[in-house]
């Protein structure tokens, strides 16, 4: 069994505030793993190391979650991240608006294109060392 470089971490993000959800909620959003950089942003190089080590799940309440992977895709100057759930098709995929840019720490807020086309905003409830 391999050890996880230190700056693996978990990273909860719960729904934001929408006007379906006044107040956001704990019950619907995404816990990933990926490797940060000392100031919170993906490390690329670390993801191709170690990609079969990023996975997410999706929690939404009164739903089954949905288990996948963090997944960077071809495209832009940066590329896209995106939770792939089956490799096999490519409609299932939810992407991160720029979440190559984006710092991962509590507070912060970040975007995703759900499977549905609808952008939902999120935040960053925690990030702890991945176990």
């Amino acid at each position: 069994m391999s050890t996880l470089p230190h700056s693996f971490k978990r990273i909860r993000l719960n729904l934001a505030r929408s006007k379906e959800f006044p107040t956001g909620s704990s019950r619907h959003g995404y816990e990933f793993v990926a490797p940060l950089d000392g100031e919170g942003h993906i490390d690329v190089a670390l993801w191709r190391a170690h990609r079969d080590h990023c996975r997410v799940r999706r929690f939404w309440q009164n739903e089954d979650d949905e288990v996948g992977l963090l997944d960077h895709k071809a495209g832009g100057p940066h590329g896209r991240w995106v939770f792939d759930y089956d490799p096999q098709v490519d409609d299932d995929d939810e992407s991160g608006y720029r979440f190559g840019a984006h710092v991962f720490r509590p507070g912060e807020y970040v975007s995703i294109r759900g499977n549905d086309g609808e952008m939902h905003t999120y935040q960053v409830a925690s990030v702890e060392p991945a176990v």
